[in-house]
């Protein structure tokens, strides 16, 4: 099976030509999906940590080697899972952020566009978190290996900010999308351990803060707030992943 892929991947660019033609992804991205979506209902059947790569290849009619092949541990299937929620998150709020321009309602739409596409999750989520808890786990939302997934969630919260109608603070302005991503991983935590129906209490939570959220943020601006705002930028910068590695310099203590 491994030679099998290897040759799809070698033939050049006409298989996927042909696929795009008829409307197909090539092969190996079906290979790829279908061991994806064959792990994620094991580990909701028999949980994450009894499900191991060879149950999953199994149960995909590949071989183990195959399964190794797209995905090189258990983890960075729980990655792929990460990946596939932050493209339909995306797909699922464009509507909200190419429309509207009030913050407190593009906010709300981003947050409720993210429980939905996670709804279906919701069952084993709490099985992925307490790996994702450990600091030095591959699936850590802080860790080097969720980069492209944290960052995805970022760009959506960057276009959250800049297509609405409100002004911030313009030296805070670029650390507010990782500011909200700090805030959207808060609400990731709560609906983890929330078991009302439908997840009910994570919606009234999301219509409760945002807009206290989107206040918080034009209320930035105002001379008379600057002597916190610049408290609020300093921890920002020593605090939010990849804040000092992005360059951005610590402001000076107020006068």
């Amino acid at each position: 099976m491994v030679e099998e892929e290897k040759s799809v991947r070698g033939n050049g660019a006409a298989k996927p030509a042909r696929a795009a033609r008829s409307g197909r992804a090539p092969k190996s991205e079906q290979t790829r999906t279908l061991i994806l979506e064959t792990a994620l209902g094991l580990f909701a059947e028999r949980g994450y940590d009894r499900t191991t790569m060879r149950a999953i290849a199994q149960e995909a009619g590949v071989s183990v080697g195959n399964a190794y092949y797209y995905f090189s541990s258990k983890e960075h299937l729980v990655q792929g899972f990460y990946d596939r929620i932050a493209a339909e998150h995306a797909a699922r709020v464009g509507p909200v952020l190419d429309g509207d321009r009030d913050l407190a309602a593009r906010l709300r739409g981003l947050l409720l566009g993210w429980l939905d596409v996670a709804e279906p999750y919701h069952r084993f989520a709490a099985q992925f978190f307490k790996n994702a808890a450990d600091p030095d786990s591959p699936l850590s939302p802080f860790s080097e290996d969720s980069a492209a997934a944290r960052e995805a969630v970022i760009s959506l919260h960057e276009r959250c900010l800049t297509g609405a109608d409100v002004k911030s603070d313009p030296e805070l302005a670029p650390l507010l999308p990782q500011l909200m991503w700090l805030m959207h991983m808060g609400l990731v935590l709560f609906w983890v351990y929330d078991r009302s129906p439908g997840a009910e209490r994570s919606r009234r939570l999301v219509e409760r803060t945002a807009p206290i959220a989107a206040r918080a943020v034009a209320l930035s601006r105002f001379r008379v707030l600057r002597p916190l705002v610049r408290q609020v930028h300093g921890v920002l910068v020593e605090f939010l992943p990849g804040a000092a590695a992005a360059g951005t310099k610590p402001r000076p203590p107020e006068e």
